[in-house]
Formats: C-alpha cells, structure tokens, sequence
C-alpha cells in the first residue's frame, strides 16, 4: 500500500511554497519596498491578512462581512488549503483527500476578497509595509496569522541531526510533505515498533498525537501487522480527554499501544533506532518525532515575538490580540500566546473575534469587550466500526490575575455508548467549518 501519485502532486505545492521563505532572506539584506505587489492601489481601508490557515481564512471573510467597503487581501505561500484537522484519517484511507484539499480562489470569489499567493518575508513598522516575495503591500490593518515552527532545540543543537529527523521522521502537523511521508510510513509498515511522541507545553492540537496513536494502532490491529505504537509522552498524564483515550488504550488496544507518560527525551540514536529517557529506552522500526512547537520565524524576523520563554509567539495584548510596539498589526491563530487550544475550530473561532475587532475601527463604532474563543474537538479512536469523543469548551478572563481558564465544558468520551454518533459528528463538523472558509463551491 502506498500514497498515490495524484495525491502526490496535489499536494507538492506546499513544499514547494514553504521553501521560498527561506530563499528570500538568503537574497535579501533589507527591504526593498519600492518594488510594489502587482495590487492596484486604493482608497478604501485595506486590511492585509497572512496566513491562509483556519483563523486567516475566517477573518478574511468575516472583516468583509463586518466591513464591506474594506480591501481585504489574503496573503498565502500555499497553492490550496489542506486541512491537518480529520489528516490522522486520511493517513489509513479513511477519507480522501479531495475533502481535505480546498480552493483559496473559490474562498476569495464567494466572499469578496483577493487571494494573493506569495510569501511573506518583512515588516515595515513605521510606514505599515509588508514585504512579500514578490513585492511590497501597504496595509491600514494586518493581520499575522502565520501559525506555527517546529523546535528541535531541546533534543539537539546539531542542525544536520536536526535535518534528518525533519527528513526521516518528520512531525505530521504542518499539512504537505510531513503528512505525505507519514502516510507512506504507516501503510507500508511490516511490523515492530511504531514510536511517536507528545511535546509539553501547548501544542497544536492538544489530542491529536493520542488519537494519531489509537487509529494507526487501528490499523494494525484491523490489518493483522504485529506492530505496536509506542507512544512517548513528556506529559505526566494524557493532556486533554484522558478518560476517554485512557480506555481505549487500555480496552481496545491493550496489545498495540504502549503509553509511556513523564517520557522526557535525552537522546536519539537513528543510526540504531533506539531512543533514551532518563529511566528506559526504546527501539524502533519507525517513527514520528513531534517536537515542541514555537510561534512561525516570521513574526521572530519581524521583530513580532515574545522571547524564547514563550515560545517565540506573538508579542500582543491577550485581550484585543494587538501586537505590542506595532500600530494597527494583529496576531492570531496557533502564533499568539494564550492558552487556549492550538486547534482549528478555535482559531477560527478567534478569526472572528479579532475580524470584529477590527471592523469596529474602520466602521469607528466602539470596539467591544474581550470575548472568548470556543473550541469544538472531536477525536476518533477507531474506524471499524467508526467511533470518536468529543470536547467543548470557551474560555474565561480573571481581570485580577490575568490568567485565562476553561469555562463551560461538555464533553463526551464514553465511547462505547456514543462513540459513534460523535464519530458521524466529525464529518458534520468538518462540513460546515469548511463551509464557513469556503463558501460553497457553486456559489
């Protein structure tokens, strides 16, 4: 079994895109913002959005919404939109790529705005400039929602170590070529060891490395592989619906996952496949190593980011997601620094809070007080017969300690009475939130 050519092809382009970043800055010692973006010029408010991911998305078409008379313009290196959310089902053929895979021209037609496809590489503070690679875009507003960057930095300082692990054993949450390799891994697996790992700190989406561990163990155990999936996590205990993975662990794959809780990684051995925590190690056949994540470079090179202590994210008021030192700029999505969930559905979710946010300022209607993102997540555990649980919460602000909190939480991890209502709940909610980016494709 193997990933198919056209799957291949269609998603490529994101390699490819996600290299011009770097070739830029090689060629480039300053910015050269007099080479303008092939955008015709405006009277009209213009808000720049970077970053075509599930909170770029929503606040490009919910500024338009909020402000019509607002120039809207979608910056994005990527030639069309992979989903990651529902990817760990795709990785067995559960579903097929085509309803991962979106248009961004189709999102650009039904609601109003430009889509330009290029890559951002500088930021002109003073004279609000963004500099992109294939030339300068003068902003009112703008809006960085880049995502995130692997940090490899706690398991080495070697960067050709580094390269081969991003080579070999790629993560599998930055959609393209990582999910494409891990793919080709899992269907052509033959037996053993199947390692993967879960960072500390807040991560892109929380319960995916466990729901990862429970559908390839799926696999196996559907496929008759004598594999097992050794799951390595830094965490003292599963991080979010415990109860839930926790059981099915232990009830449905008792033979086929081995979790590992308080796994701090010292060392990895490729050239033996052997990985060393403090008290065990570990062989394997293969793996995915999952590191800790930090805020996308770019907002680093802007001079956008917190320090290294908080993850190189945005640098922003937690309230009004307003960047600190820098007029008129946001940051959103997976790069900003508050704990709530690193997922779609939440980033989303803030899309149009901070769409609001700045509509109400080129409307010069009152901005309106902090309001909480929402996450839905559902999470499949097997898929014969299909069954998932299911997440949601908002969040709440403590005005005296400044500290954000869970609020209002439902969720439903008994899956063996609705497991598989959540999981026929899964596609419904991945319908409408594409949906709501998208647009229907016949409009």
């Amino acid at each position: 079994m193997s990933i198919s050519r056209r799957e291949i092809l269609t998603l490529s382009g994101l390699a490819v895109a996600s290299t011009a970043l770097s070739a830029s800055n090689k060629t480039k010692a300053k910015l050269n913002t007099e080479y303008k973006a092939p955008i015709p010029d405006t009277t009209k408010p213009r808000v720049v959005v970077v970053g075509g991911g599930w909170s770029g998305l929503s606040i490009a078409k919910n500024t338009k919404i909020f402000a019509p008379d607002a120039e809207v313009i979608l910056v994005e290196q990527r030639h069309e939109f992979t989903s990651c959310p529902l990817s760990n089902l795709w990785l067995v053929d559960k579903i097929e790529l085509e309803y991962l895979t979106h248009d961004y021209l189709q999102a650009a037609r039904n609601y109003n705005y430009t889509y330009f496809q290029s890559t951002a590489i500088g930021l002109d503070k003073e004279n609000q400039i963004l500099e992109t690679s294939d030339g300068s875009i003068k902003y009112d507003y703008l809006v960085m929602a880049p995502g995130i960057d692997y940090d490899y930095s706690r398991w080495t300082k070697d960067l050709t170590f580094e390269n081969r692990l991003r080579r070999d054993y790629p993560a599998g949450f930055i959609p393209g070529s990582e999910h494409i390799t891990l793919k080709n891994k899992v269907l052509n697996f033959k037996g053993g060891n199947f390692l993967l790992t879960v960072p500390a700190g807040n991560y892109r989406c929380l319960p995916a490395p466990y729901e990862r561990a429970c559908i390839i163990a799926d696999h196996f155990k559907q496929n008759n592989i004598k594999g097992k999936v050794i799951l390595l996590d830094e965490n003292n205990t599963i991080t979010i619906k415990e109860k839930g993975f926790q059981s099915a662990f232990t009830e449905l794959y008792a033979d086929y996952i081995e979790y590992v809780p308080s796994s701090v990684i010292n060392k990895i051995d490729l050239d033996n496949k052997i990985v060393y925590t403090e008290f065990d190690e570990f062989e394997f056949e293969d793996a995915s190593f999952y590191p800790h994540v930090r805020g996308a470079k770019i907002l680093e090179r802007m001079g956008l980011a917190k320090d290294a202590k908080n993850m190189m994210e945005g640098h922003i008021n937690p309230l009004t997601y307003e960047a600190i030192d820098a007029k008129n700029v946001f940051i959103t999505g997976d790069a900003r620094p508050m704990g709530f969930s690193k997922s779609g559905n939440t980033s989303n979710s803030e899309g149009f809070i901070v769409a609001a946010n700045i509509a109400q300022r080129i409307n010069k209607t009152p901005v309106l007080a902090w309001e909480p993102p929402t996450t839905t997540c559902f999470s499949a555990i097997s898929t014969a017969p299909e069954k998932a649980i299911y997440i949601y919460t908002q969040y709440s602000y403590d005005k005296k300690t400044k500290a954000f909190d869970f609020a209002g939480t439902i969720s439903s991890e008994d899956w063996k009475k609705h497991g598989e209502v959540n999981a026929n709940s899964i596609y419904d909610w991945a319908t409408a939130l594409y949906h709501d980016m998208f647009g229907s494709k016949n409009s």
